[in-house]
C-alpha cells in the first residue's frame, strides 16, 4: 500500500475553531522515537523533535489551528505532518493549557499529544519554512519556548518512564 500526502499546509482561519470564551483552539504533538545503538536495536533513550517557528529561530513542538472539519486527534497528526515531516501513532492527549499568545495577546486552548513517529520524510510542506531537530528530552525543555509545552514533555516523559517500569 503506498500512502499519499497533500503537499501544502492548510492556511487562512475560515476553519479555525474557538472555544465558549473566545479563545483560538490550537493542537500540537510531541514527536518521538528511541535511539537505535550500532546493531539496531532499540533502546529506552527517547529522543523528541523539535522545529523551528516559522518567522524565527525559536524552538519548540509543531503545533496549530484545530479546524471544524477534523477531529482533536488529525490536527495534531496534521501538524505534526506539515511543520516537521512525520507520521506516526497519536496517542493519548496529555493534556489543555490555556495561554495567552505573545503574537497577539489574546487567550489560546492548548491540546498538546505525543506522537510515536514511524515515518520521517524527506520532503514535507513546511521543509522550506522550518529547520527539525531531534534531541533529548533534557535539551528540548531547556530550548523549547512555551512552558505549557514543557508541561506537556514532562506529562509524557512521566507516563512513559511509568510504562516501563510496569513491563520491567
Amino acid at each position: 500500500m503506498r500512502v499519499m500526502f497533500c503537499m501544502a499546509s492548510r492556511t487562512g482561519r475560515e476553519l479555525q475553531r474557538y472555544n465558549s470564551n473566545g479563545g483560538r483552539q490550537v493542537v500540537g504533538c510531541i514527536p518521538y522515537r528511541y535511539k537505535e545503538d550500532i546493531d539496531g536495536k532499540i533502546s529506552n533513550e527517547m529522543e523528541v523533535l523539535v522545529v523551528s517557528s516559522q518567522k524565527g529561530q525559536a524552538l519548540m513542538f509543531p503545533k496549530g489551528g484545530w479546524e471544524l472539519d477534523e477531529s482533536v486527534e488529525e490536527a495534531a497528526c496534521r501538524e505534526s505532518l506539515e511543520e516537521a515531516g512525520v507520521t506516526g501513532i497519536i496517542e493519548h492527549e496529555l493534556g489543555q493549557w490555556n495561554f495567552i499568545s505573545k503574537r497577539h495577546g489574546t487567550y489560546y486552548e492548548g491540546h498538546m499529544f505525543p506522537l510515536l513517529v514511524k515515518e520521517q520524510l524527506d520532503l514535507w510542506p513546511e521543509k522550506n519554512l522550518r529547520r527539525r531537530i531531534w534531541m533529548n528530552v533534557d535539551e528540548a525543555r531547556e530550548v523549547c519556548q512555551h512552558w505549557w509545552m514543557k508541561e506537556a514533555l514532562d506529562i509524557l516523559v512521566e507516563r512513559l518512564t511509568s510504562q516501563q517500569n510496569r513491563n520491567i
